[in-house]
């Protein structure tokens, strides 16, 4: 990875998803613009703020897709990201922060 790149594994796939209430929302229903979530698999050595394995919060239209030993990633630049939602920090050890 170069300067402040970042590649994301993204979580899921687009298609059904439920509601906190458990409702089923089919993959045609028309949602306006949705931020998505990916795991941190690799970072460039000018990444300041995200550390492997922290989620990350992107807008899925912004990105660029790669395929890696037929895994398909996205590459992200650090500015691109929205939020941050790691395991632990070091004054917070117990719950995630965004």
């Amino acid at each position: 990875m170069l300067q402040d790149r970042v590649l994301v594994s993204v979580e899921g796939e687009p298609g059904e998803r439920r509601s906190g209430g458990g409702i089923v929302i089919p993959a045609t229903a028309s949602v306006g613009r949705r931020l998505a979530w990916g795991a941190v698999v690799a970072i460039g050595p000018n990444v300041r703020q995200v550390g492997l394995g922290d989620r990350v919060l992107f807008d899925p239209e912004d990105r660029a897709e790669v395929e890696l030993q037929s895994t398909t990633y996205l590459l992200l630049r650090e500015r691109d990201l929205h939020a941050i939602a790691a395991r632990t920090t070091p004054d917070e050890p117990t719950g995630l922060y965004i």
